[in-house]
């Protein structure tokens, strides 16, 4: 029974409402943690920056891993991009080219799709909507370019098998 009590004692308290400051107006005391969540403003700041972006771990560079499971991992990561249109068109690129690439196209293709923090960024290189930089025009992005244009035009609306 006791806790029955305080259970409900907690919900009710939950659901009080409290005056918000210099208005008439009266909210629900939970609606203050929604205002969290719909404002412009970060919860916590970096080192007084307005806009942080996410942390995303260094890049390491994996020399002593065989070839065939950075293939695998390779093809994993280029599948799982977190935007349908890279999975798409690295995903099919990976199916089509990760099998015949020697292991420095495949260090260049690891690099090109782990080291950019922002996928949108691999897409407009790759689509060619923005110039691409020099640490990435080399042989990958070319065919990474050249499967984007899709002469042939290969039907590319599902993810490749794992």
């Amino acid at each position: 029974m006791a806790r029955v009590t305080r259970f409900l004692s907690l919900a009710v308290r939950s659901c009080q409402t409290f005056r918000a400051q210099n208005t008439g107006l009266t909210y629900p005391a939970w609606s203050n943690v929604n205002q969290r969540f719909y404002s412009d403003k970060p919860v916590h700041p970096v080192d007084g920056d307005e806009k942080s972006e996410p942390w995303i771990p260094e890049y390491i560079e994996k020399f002593e891993e065989p070839v065939a499971e950075k293939r695998a991992r390779l093809m994993y990561q280029s599948r799982k991009r977190g935007m349908l249109e890279n999975g798409l068109l690295l995903g099919s690129f990976a199916k089509k080219f990760l099998s015949e690439m020697d292991e420095e196209k495949l260090a260049l293709y690891d690099r090109l799709i782990n080291l950019p923090s922002n996928d949108w960024e691999i897409y407009y290189w790759a689509t060619e909507t923005k110039p691409t930089p020099e640490e990435f025009d080399n042989v990958i992005m070319d065919m990474l370019k050249a499967h984007a244009k899709n002469e042939n035009r290969e039907s590319r609306i599902t993810l490749p098998d794992l």
